[in-house]
């Protein structure tokens, strides 16, 4: 069953919306009928099961991974049926950004040039602008001007996810793709970006989709929880109701559970 929050009489166009998804890989199918609608500036966590085809829709969507069948829209302009040479597949790629897990940057390269590098890949700017953008960003994530000529490898876990966030904001997207955003923090500095991720979500007017099991960052900032089982979305609606969705009794039980009990109690209390 699905639940939704969602009124469209009163919402503007989706920013991004997914019809009769279907994901096939040889004879199994990995999302079968799935329908989704995100709307713009809100922070959406996608949660499943280990199989459930999370990061394989996000690949989807950023037009990574062809789909079998279905539909798919980004800003209303179909999607699915892309090629990526296509310079309005690449107009539209220009807006989505996506910072992986283990940040993907690129060790022989300094944190500046990492985050000056999609600009040099998709605007025609000078290298001087390319330089002044990206310095910018890694301001806007909090990382100190000393920072901008390290490299990877002299960097600690926090500062290279500012790094990586810097990154995937050098475009000005409208939609960011966060996988496992917290994933190797410790706890304070899971909190703190945490904040991060909420301010400039708010400063930039972004649509934020995370994919992340960590219930601290769930109740501290999403807006809505989708959840993917039997290959389609089961749950669409506010961390609160997903939390008490006793008729999804997997879902139930993960916001419920011995360590989702404890977090649920903090953050309703």
């Amino acid at each position: 069953m699905m639940v939704s929050n969602q009124d469209t009489n009163k919402q503007p166009m989706p920013i991004i919306e997914i019809k009769n998804l279907g994901t096939r890989f040889g004879d199994t199918w990995v999302h079968k009928n799935l329908n989704l609608t995100i709307y713009p500036s809100r922070i959406v966590n996608i949660i499943g099961s280990s199989g459930s085809g999370k990061t394989t829709l996000v690949h989807e969507i950023l037009m990574l991974q062809p789909i079998t069948e279905g539909e798919i829209y980004f800003s209303g302009k179909k999607i699915s049926n892309y090629n990526i040479e296509d310079a309005a597949t690449k107009e539209i790629l220009s807006q989505v950004g996506m910072m992986f897990q283990h940040c993907a940057l690129f060790s022989s390269l300094s944190v500046l040039e990492n985050v000056m590098f999609p600009l040099v890949e998709y605007t025609n700017f000078s290298t001087q602008t390319i330089r002044e953008i990206a310095q910018i960003k890694l301001r806007l994530t909090g990382l100190p001007d000393n920072a901008y000529n390290l490299y990877p490898k002299d960097m600690s876990g926090g500062m290279l996810k500012r790094v990586a966030l810097a990154r995937t904001l050098a475009l000005d997207p409208k939609v960011i793709f966060l996988d496992e955003p917290t994933a190797g923090l410790d706890p304070n500095s899971a909190n703190g970006f945490d904040e991060l991720i909420s301010d400039l979500q708010k400063r930039l007017n972004l649509t934020v989709v995370l994919i992340t099991h960590d219930l601290d960052t769930i109740w501290n900032i999403a807006d809505e929880i989708v959840y993917l089982g039997e290959k389609r979305v089961l749950f669409h609606d506010t961390v609160e109701k997903a939390a008490n969705a006793e008729s999804i009794p997997e879902l139930y039980e993960y916001f419920n559970g011995a360590r989702g009990q404890i977090t649920k109690t903090f953050y309703t209390k």
